[in-house]
Parts: C-alpha cells; sequence; structure tokens
C-alpha cells in the first residue's frame, strides 16, 4: 500500500516537538477548554469517513511526513492539508493541534485497516521536561542517573525529589482518574511514560487475563480500546500477572 509524503522537508514528529517546546507550559491550561472536553469520538467519526473516501480515491493516505525512527504510534500525523484541499474535510477538529486543541490526530495499522487515533500532547510536552532534567543531573553527577524505585531490571521510577522538582500532574487520556507515572530506563536515561496501571485496569474490566499471550504488547489493548495512542511508551509484556516494561527491541 502506498503512503502519501509530506512535500515539506524534514520529519513532522519534529516540527510539532519544536512547536510545543517553545510554547512550554503553554498546552497544559488548554485542557480546561470547551473543545477539548468534547466526547473524542464526535471528532474522530468526522475524519475517519474522511481517510477512508482520501484512501478509496486517491489509493494512499494523507499523512506527514516521518523518520525512519519516529515510533510507530507517533508515525502516522494526519496532514488536514490534504483533507482540506480536496474537500473531504471542511474544517480541522477544534481539538487537534492545528486548531490549538490538545491532540495530534494520527493513524494506526495503516498497512491494514487505517484507524484515526488520537495522540496527547500535554502527555508528550511533560516528558520532554522530565527528560531536561534527567539530562541535567547526569551532566553534574557525572552521568549517573538519579536512582528510583525499581520496577524490574531495565526500569525505575523517576525520583523526582532527586530532581528538584514536582512531578507532572497530567492526566491519563486513558483514565482522567490516574496521573501519569514516568520511567527513566537505567542503562539510557530516556524517560518515558508508565502505562501499566492503565493497561491492568483496561484488561481487568475486558476479563482479558487468560486471553493474553507472552509475546503479546500490551500496548495493542490501549490503540484497540481505547482513541488513544501510548506515546513515549516502552513496549509491555504480561509477565508474574501484571504489565511490565521492556527495552525495545
Amino acid at each position: 500500500m502506498k503512503i502519501a509524503r509530506s512535500l515539506l522537508p524534514g520529519s513532522w514528529a519534529g516540527i510539532i516537538l519544536s512547536i510545543v517546546l517553545l510554547l512550554s507550559g503553554c498546552a497544559y491550561p488548554k485542557e480546561m477548554r470547551k473543545e477539548n472536553q468534547i466526547n473524542p469520538a464526535e471528532f474522530i467519526t468526522v475524519v475517519q469517513q474522511a481517510i477512508d473516501l482520501y484512501h478509496e480515491k486517491n489509493g494512499v493516505l494523507p499523512i506527514k511526513n516521518s523518520e525512519m525512527t519516529t515510533p510507530l504510534y507517533e508515525k502516522y500525523v494526519i496532514d488536514f492539508g490534504k483533507l482540506k484541499k480536496t474537500n473531504l474535510l471542511s474544517t480541522v477538529p477544534a481539538n487537534a493541534f492545528e486548531s490549538g486543541g490538545i491532540f495530534i490526530y494520527v493513524l494506526v495499522d495503516v498497512e491494514t485497516k487505517p484507524l484515526v487515533k488520537l495522540m496527547d500532547i500535554s502527555a508528550y510536552q511533560s516528558v520532554e521536561d522530565v527528560q531536561k532534567k534527567i539530562n541535567d543531573y547526569k551532566v553534574k553527577h557525572e552521568g549517573n542517573l538519579p536512582p528510583g524505585i525499581a520496577i524490574n531490571e531495565a526500569f525505575d521510577y523517576v525520583d523526582f525529589d532527586k530532581l528538584g522538582m514536582k512531578s507532572p500532574e497530567i492526566k491519563s487520556v486513558y483514565n482522567r482518574k490516574n496521573f501519569i507515572s514516568y520511567l527513566v530506563n537505567k542503562q539510557t536515561g530516556d524517560v518515558s511514560i508508565d502505562y501499566a496501571m492503565d493497561m491492568m485496569q483496561l484488561i481487568q474490566s475486558n476479563s482479558l487475563e487468560s486471553s493474553l499471550k507472552s509475546d503479546q504488547d500490551l500496548r495493542e489493548i490501549l490503540v484497540n480500546k481505547t482513541y488513544f495512542v501510548p506515546i513515549r511508551s516502552n513496549p509491555y509484556l504480561w509477565q508474574n500477572n501484571q504489565p511490565m516494561p521492556q527495552n525495545k527491541q
């Protein structure tokens, strides 16, 4: 299957990240805007119809350019300009980044059945903020990472006291009662979001425990059961009756 590429040079994901960082801190209050609290299904349904028609008519998908190293769930960003240019979409959704909203619209399963999902900018930005603090700590402590509570041999929870900052109070898109937790890779120092609690709640509420395969990446459950993709994430496997983060393969 062909996938349309943007005529703009460089990585769209990189462009978005640069803009978000320039707006440092501004994304968080946008969660309170009316358009960002509307049920995402209302917007996604319209965009999905436009995507399907564009794909059927052109044989390609209207997505932005990306690099090979862009994470899977952040890779296929929808190009609303192409949908508007072909009159398949009259306006960009109010909750989309391009309209000042807090979500980036992406596609998953592009090779089989392309589906519209949302990427939370606030969560993405918060990881960047924590990563900067981790990097600063490493510089000041001869390359050492701040020790935290170990999850397994590969990851610790980020210890914000050692970083001299408060944990960003960003709510999970999967359950608005949960606040995001952050992991740091013990070898690389890379910061990611911990999705174990969100996964566990979905697994239990859908009685999936007995059907889980040992090599199944549990991030698929988050994508299949919700409107959102797990950005800045690691693969998770079902180990010791719970989701456990893994080093990326």
